[in-house]
């Protein structure tokens, strides 16, 4: 009876032993659009407790407070965020077939998984010593390329599409807006994000993956419709999603792009900081400028580095035409709104014609939002004089999403010649009036409601920059409201706008 009890505690015990039995090196190696890549775990498991570090194209990383409940695990990595801690959880199942490992997601949407196998049961030695970061001396002033004299407008695979971007899409992608009026509404860049990325040849010349099989013939495509190709790359060895990157490639890189046609380069820090002082982002960037400016083509200059080191003082000076001046945007209204509105503070000053401040892309469409907030949306960033690349699925618009994306009335302000960033003139509770000067001596005004219901706002002539009587048209209803003696009250809805034109009367 004795032996049968253990025989039987032996057999409801074993799942839990093998759950707990972590120690060794775990990896994942796997081809993804011609691109292998790799990521391993070296763990020790004493008990609950669990230590170790993990490899991957973001490098090597210690596991802290890592646990083992059953047969599952979880461990944190501590990032420096250009000398900030940043806490990322990673938790994990132990399977028959090895460990099923969820990364986060930065903007808190579903992690993506992987599935690593044991090749070792030996516990691991010391994590490898990282390698000594690169600090370069502060580069010469890159000369203006003379482009982007008003926002930049188009659309990026990114938002919609992530790694799912395609030859394919491109092209259907030129087609839906040539065809569904976005491209007379002033939508010019077809922009593809990462993932495009494939090996270098024995030259080390880029190479695009199978999913792109030539990008001089799409680039020609393209262009042969009145429209413009942009295209990703990073300074660090990899991209944020771990394909080739231009570190060490700058000149050659810019040279291919040039090559191929390319019209617009979204440059992404990511790895960088495993190679480079982050205190030399300025003279990385500037690399990257100057290789651009030697090709002798034009090319829209994007730099995405989060909008750290304050760079809208220093943007301009490696001809960016438009930088980041936050993290990742999501389609819900609180990243929008936080970005949009508190984010944007103070920084009317660094912006204007040929250099613009980038609060990321536009998610109008993508279905996180109501209608009501992807006009609050498209409005903020048309006040804030902000490039309008779309990220929505635009072979498929409904009528109400095209008519926010494609208002004409709206996009002018965005486009306005005199490249006058709004400011913030007015704040009361949940609402705030935002205003901008335009060419010819009239001011955009949005009145804004971040409030839970309903409520009036009011613009203040005197607040926006002049008194007595002013002409006011209002944008969205397309719609003439009169001539309004100091100030303009309208009802808005809740995470709504009114946003209106006020020409002064002389």
């Amino acid at each position: 009876m004795k032996r049968t009890l253990v025989a039987a505690l032996c057999i409801f015990l074993a799942p839990l032993a093998y759950a707990a039995d972590l120690t060794g090196h775990w990896m994942a190696k796997f081809e993804a659009d011609g691109t292998v890549r790799e990521t391993s775990l070296f763990l020790k498991a004493d008990g609950n407790l669990l230590t170790g570090y993990m490899s991957s194209n973001q490098g090597d990383e210690a596991i802290q407070d890592g646990k083992i409940t059953g047969n599952t695990f979880s461990f944190v990595i501590v990032r420096d965020r250009f000398g900030e801690e940043r806490k990322s959880e990673f938790t994990g199942k132990v399977t028959d077939q090895g460990i099923t490992l969820e990364f986060p997601h930065p903007s808190n949407r579903p992690g993506r998984h992987i599935l690593l196998k044991r090749i070792s049961t030996e516990a691991p030695g010391p994590m490898p010593a990282p390698p000594t970061k690169i600090s370069l001396p502060a580069a010469a002033p890159v000369p203006y390329n003379g482009l982007a004299k008003t926002p930049p407008m188009g659309w990026n695979s990114w938002n919609k599409f992530a790694n799912k971007v395609t030859d394919a899409l491109i092209r259907q992608t030129a087609d839906a807006m040539v065809r569904n009026g976005m491209k007379d509404a002033g939508y010019i860049y077809v922009n593809i994000d990462d993932t495009w990325q494939g090996s270098r040849d024995a030259q080390g010349n880029i190479q695009a993956n199978s999913k792109f099989p030539d990008m001089k013939a799409l680039a020609d495509y393209v262009h042969s419709k009145g429209l413009k190709l942009g295209i990703y790359s990073s300074p660090g060895p990899k991209t944020c999603a771990g394909y080739e990157g231009s570190f060490q490639h700058e000149q050659q890189d810019a040279k291919t792009y040039a090559a191929w046609g390319i019209d617009y380069l979204k440059y992404d820090w990511c790895s960088a900081s495993q190679v480079y002082d982050y205190h030399s982002m300025p003279a990385v960037y500037a690399k990257m400028g100057a290789a651009l400016a030697a090709t002798g083509r034009p090319i829209v200059y994007s730099l995405c580095q989060y909008g750290v080191l304050k760079v809208e003082q220093w943007g301009t000076s490696v001809d960016g035409n438009l930088w980041r001046t936050t993290g990742d945007i999501s389609d819900n209204w609180k990243s929008m709104s936080h970005i949009g509105f508190d984010l944007q503070l103070n920084l009317s000053a660094y912006s204007g014609p040929g250099h613009w401040n980038d609060p990321d892309m536009l998610e109008v469409g993508n279905g996180g939002m109501t209608n009501t907030e992807y006009r609050t949306h498209m409005s903020l960033w048309s006040l804030l004089a902000a490039p309008l690349l779309a990220g929505n699925d635009l072979r498929s618009v409904p009528p109400d999403i095209m008519h926010i994306l494609a208002n004409k009335e709206v996009i002018a302000v965005d486009q306005d010649p005199l490249g006058k960033q709004a400011k913030r003139i007015a704040k009361e509770g949940d609402t705030e009036v935002w205003a901008r000067p335009l060419q010819g001596g009239a001011y955009a005004v949005g009145l804004f409601n971040r409030g839970a219901s309903s409520a009036k706002v009011t613009a203040r002539w005197s607040d926006v920059g002049f008194t007595g009587k002013g002409t006011v048209r209002d944008l969205w209803a397309a719609a003439d409201r009169g001539s309004v003696s100091d100030q303009f009250s309208a009802p808005v809805l809740s995470h709504g706008v009114v946003l209106i034109r006020v020409e002064p009367q002389k």
